[in-house]
């Protein structure tokens, strides 16, 4: 994709999100791979909420550990502007994980995971979709780094 292309929102949005698509975590790029874990981060809360974000991202966070995830995801969320979301996965990261492992391990049932889901899901729902328009700003100011 070719920067002429994107010359208004909507076009860097779009040029962002083809570049995010065929894009993995295993980018050495360091501004796309934090635009990937925010960016999908927000697409799986938006379709399924945190019990889909962790089967998005089991692997990695299994490789890199919930810590190292959770710093990352949370650092990027407070450098965008996107403070209350960060507060919703310090509050609930660590909890929800550790529940996910152990209901995955069948030594948990499945509602002792869900309740804690289902409170971090309704205070991230609570936020009417304000990370959209962070992410919005957040693609103008990196997408000359990660676009042709």
């Amino acid at each position: 994709m070719n920067r002429n292309n994107s010359i208004n929102i909507d076009g860097i949005w779009n040029a962002v999100i083809t570049i995010l698509a065929e894009s993995d975590l295993s980018t050495e790029n360091k501004s796309l791979k934090e635009a990937f874990i925010v960016f999908q981060y927000y697409s799986e809360l938006e379709s399924g909420g945190h019990e889909s974000l962790f089967t998005w991202f089991e692997s990695y966070i299994e490789e890199v550990g919930i810590d190292n995830y959770l710093k990352e995801l949370i650092d990027i969320l407070e450098r965008i502007g996107a403070h209350e979301y960060a507060t919703i996965e310090k509050k609930y990261g660590q909890e929800m994980w550790k529940l996910y492992v152990a209901l995955g391990n069948g030594e948990i049932e499945e509602d002792e995971l869900y309740g804690v889901i289902e409170k971090a899901d309704d205070e991230y729902y609570k936020l009417k979709q304000n990370l959209e328009g962070l992410l919005e700003v957040y693609f103008i100011t990196i997408y000359e780094e990660i676009v042709d």
